[in-house]
């Protein structure tokens, strides 16, 4: 008894630790983004500022093509997931329900392209969207990211998808459905947990995602918020308060992409719950 008890308060201590490893960067961030130049480069940081200004917030966001960069991003990155998982449905499906030749070394090639690099992939991308004439426009931006992020999704649904019984949709296809009304009716509702998950993965992969949109955008009105934040930072200075403000402005969509599809992982995973 008093050994579990010595364990579980080493495991919460040690839980705690790691906790404020990861917390403490966004802290300082957020803590930073609050104060002057002066306090940012002053030796003697104040961990909890005694006085706190916004006025770094309203330097970004009034900062010239602040808008646009967001509507720019949102668009590439909201129409890359939901080509992803459209996509990552079907082939995900075809590779667990069907059996042909070739889909094991399919699966293996899917693999590979997920560990390949983005700065691997720069060069050989830039000349096929040059030749084909789809630089500096946002549909050849959101195709790259459609690109980047299908592999992972092909493969986080593969398995997401290998786990639902077939079973299911053979009994509802006995009850009178059809094959695709059974997947509509039995499956996708119980892979919607997956679906969120790797929305969340894939909404992050594209959200994060600088060197395509530098390099392939050269409109400042196409660039997206990764190429803003670099533009704090001169050949003279570097505006770190005004960094700090816009990395908080820039995480809080993706934080708020996380609430709305976590609401929905938890009540899709209660879904099935009995009641008592």
């Amino acid at each position: 008894m008093k050994k579990s008890l010595i364990q579980r308060i080493g495991l919460g201590t040690f839980g705690v630790i790691v906790a404020l490893l990861f917390v403490f960067p966004t802290y300082w961030m957020v803590t930073s983004s609050l104060k002057t130049p002066g306090q940012v480069l002053s030796p003697d940081y104040d961990l909890i500022p005694s006085s706190a200004t916004f006025d770094n917030f309203v330097t970004a966001l009034t900062k010239p093509g602040f808008a646009t960069y967001l509507t720019n991003s949102l668009i590439v990155t909201i129409g890359a997931v939901l080509c992803s998982l459209v996509a990552g449905v079907l082939a995900a499906v075809a590779l667990s329900r069907m059996r042909f030749r070739g889909r094991k070394g399919f699966l293996l090639l899917v693999l590979i392209a997920q560990l390949a690099p983005f700065e691997a992939l720069l060069i050989p991308m830039y000349l096929l969207m040059r030749d084909a004439g789809l630089l500096n426009q946002l549909p050849s931006l959101l195709l790259v990211y459609f690109a980047a992020t299908l592999p992972f999704t092909c493969w986080m649904l593969y398995g997401f998808v290998n786990g639902i019984p077939y079973d299911l949709e053979e009994a509802a296809m006995i009850d009178g459905c059809s094959r695709a009304g059974a997947f509509r009716r039995v499956t996708l509702p119980l892979l919607a947990p997956g679906l969120v998950t790797t929305s969340v993965f894939s909404f992050i992969t594209a959200w994060n995602e600088f060197l395509f949109a530098f390099v392939f955008m050269r409109d400042q009105n196409k660039q997206t918020l990764p190429v803003w934040l670099s533009s704090f930072r001169t050949a003279f200075s570097v505006d770190w308060g005004g960094i700090m403000a816009a990395s908080v402005i820039y995480a809080v969509p993706a934080l708020v992409f996380f609430i709305i599809v976590q609401r929905k992982l938890v009540s899709n995973l209660t879904a099935g719950a009995v009641k008592g």
